[in-house]
């Protein structure tokens, strides 16, 4: 009920590779601080962490009065980073900014070689040429090709049970209206967006019966807590 599984695979997605956040639309003491946040809680749940301070960010946080502009523009310049999606129609849904602090999460699957795709619904380039049996005519011996224009080759066990795929994430934008979060101190949405950072939760909307940082900003919940929890950090361990 925690978490929301990926499109591709319909696993839950963690980190893989390393995590490099950044935080931006902040003064420098805060934004230094929720950067941190991720990182510290990313090393107390066993994500990996990218010690490099120079590293290319996976996960921005941003903070802006226009929440709908910068998604506009991610819309227009950066489509893959919205998430899954089929078509213009969906790219256009999924980049609509419906709460105060708000996530979209672009994913990937990965085989057993450690190969990675970026999920995307859209064929994009490339695709894969199958050749069949070799099969004997009057003109002689011959094979045929088979050409799938959106499909990907993934390497498994063959075994049902745990088949070597598996679900990570890409990047992930995280967007926060400051205007609308005046009564939040800033280590209570250091939580919550660390919370945000290293798990895709199921909704934004939906009360955890535990305890939890998911709650903060859940309408109608009963246990609220200011900042993360024990279920929380037992979740996040058990999913890394």
């Amino acid at each position: 009920t925690r978490a929301q599984p990926t499109y591709v695979l319909g696993r839950m997605a963690r980190w893989t590779k390393p995590v490099c956040p950044v935080t931006l639309g902040l003064g420098d003491k805060y934004a230094k601080y929720i950067t941190r946040r991720i990182r510290e809680m990313a090393t107390a749940v066993g994500a990996p962490v990218n010690g490099d301070p120079t590293c290319k960010p996976n996960i921005e946080v941003m903070f802006t009065l226009n929440p709908q502009t910068l998604m506009d523009n991610v819309r227009k310049d950066h489509p893959i980073l919205l998430g899954y999606q089929h078509n213009e129609r969906e790219a256009d849904e999924l980049a609509k900014v419906t709460h105060s602090i708000q996530a979209w999460y672009s994913t990937i699957s990965q085989d057993i070689n450690g190969s990675t795709f970026v999920d995307d619904g859209t064929c994009g380039f490339g695709g894969t040429r199958l050749k069949t049996m070799p099969y004997r005519d009057g003109a002689g011996i011959g094979s045929a090709e088979t050409v799938l224009p959106c499909a990907k080759v993934m390497n498994v066990t063959g075994s049902r049970a745990v088949d070597g795929l598996n679900s990570g994430f890409f990047n992930i934008v995280i967007v926060a209206d400051p205007s609308r979060l005046l009564d939040y101190e800033v280590g209570t949405l250091g939580d919550y967006v660390a919370m945000m950072a290293l798990s895709q939760p199921a909704s934004l909307d939906r009360c955890q019966d535990l305890p939890s940082i998911s709650n903060l900003l859940a309408k109608g919940c009963t246990a609220i807590p200011s900042w993360i929890t024990d279920g929380d950090l037992a979740f996040l361990k058990g999913l890394y």
